[in-house]
């Protein structure tokens, strides 16, 4: 295992230890600075970046998993009889960014999602609420328009 990989590992680990507000925005250079701003000893909030989208729809038909696969629908990775309803999967480059995310999550007390107030960063919130355990509280949203200090 590569020193970086180690590195990450204990990153998230002592996060865990520690979490008590979880923000996630969309960048890691957003992150940095909003963690400078808002906690830089990471007491009180703990602020990751998701890394743009979590979840898509199948980019071929290797990607539908072999328990779909025998649906009809899959080819279209939208299920017609049921209210058209998307089927959406997590991206290999994103597995590993998602389970720490899941992680970080589970040992937080409040989860506060603030990407992009743009379309997409709607529908990353979205995406994000429907993988990540949602705590007692729910999940909080905000948008910042501009970061200063």
């Amino acid at each position: 295992r590569s020193a970086l990989g180690r590195q990450k590992r204990r990153y998230f680990a002592s996060a865990l230890d520690s979490a008590v507000k979880l923000v996630i925005v969309e960048s890691p250079a957003k992150a940095r600075t909003l963690q400078k701003i808002l906690d830089p000893a990471e007491e009180a909030y703990k602020v990751v970046a998701c890394y743009g989208h979590v979840r898509d729809l199948p980019q071929s038909a290797s990607d539908i998993p072999a328990s779909k696969k025998a649906q009809g629908w899959t080819s279209l990775a939208i299920d017609v009889d049921k209210d058209f309803e998307p089927l959406y999967l997590v991206p290999k480059s994103q597995t590993q960014r998602v389970r720490e995310l899941k992680s970080l999550a589970k040992a937080s007390q409040e989860i506060i999602l603030a990407t992009d107030g743009d379309r997409e960063g709607e529908a990353i919130s979205w995406h994000l609420t429907q993988l990540l355990p949602a705590p007692d509280n729910g999940f909080k949203r905000v948008a910042f328009r501009e970061i200063t200090k």
